[in-house]
């Protein structure tokens, strides 16, 4: 799990071919404390586990799944990417619950400026906009955002300087593609009063669904 608060932006090095798969490699200032082999980290929202490590530098394994369900495919060697590593017990929780696993690539529509802020307008399925509430959490390329407003395939985030200059949402521009991961409880939330049902959420419900 993670909170979606950007510890490092890395750059990406390399994509190529491995096997039936993909290899990742970033760089990255070091943390206090090594990555691990087999230890995860969000890189643009996208839980990957750390295959190799180096001096500053690390790989991921990556499915042809992952490329195609997320904007990872788009990213360019020389690119800004966020690192999130996974959450350890104790950690503080500033951001909100991100799990990593990214539910679809948005488009980043529209930015207007609002004095200090950016307003962005991101595009997205009805299905994610329905998950989503105003003044609820959004994840996009890993980052916890405040959502600002909200349409039925459309949401909002405002972006104050710092997030701007310290992730890479700072290189962000109208068309391209996001990462985005709506709120784990709005998802269950979302699931439950889609249910054909008179009696609202009941006990039963709530067991059919694996909460009792």
């Amino acid at each position: 799990m993670f909170t979606g608060l950007v510890q490092k932006v890395g750059v990406l090095k390399r994509l190529s071919r491995n096997g039936d798969g993909w290899s990742l490699t970033l760089a990255h200032e070091p943390w206090p404390d090594a990555l691990e082999l087999g230890e995860s980290v969000a890189v643009q929202g996208a839980c990957l586990t750390v295959t190799s490590v180096g001096d500053g530098v690390f790989t991921a394994d990556l499915l042809d799944e992952t490329l195609r369900r997320t904007a990872l495919r788009e990213v360019g060697e020389g690119a800004r990417v966020n690192l999130e590593r996974a959450l350890a017990v104790g950690d503080r929780l500033g951001g909100h619950v991100v799990s990593g696993h990214v539910d679809e690539c948005g488009t980043l529509a529209e930015i207007e400026d609002r004095g200090r802020d950016v307003a962005w307008r991101v595009g997205c399925s009805a299905g994610l906009a329905r998950q989503t509430v105003m003044k609820g959490s959004v994840a996009i390329d890993g980052v916890s955002l405040t959502v600002s407003d909200l349409g039925d395939d459309w949401l909002e985030v405002n972006l104050i300087p710092h997030t701007l200059s310290s992730t890479s949402l700072g290189d962000r521009r109208v068309g391209d593609a996001l990462n985005l991961e709506g709120d784990l409880l709005g998802k269950y939330v979302a699931r439950l009063l889609g249910k054909e049902t008179r009696g609202g959420v009941t006990e039963q419900l709530l067991a059919e669904n694996g909460f009792v």
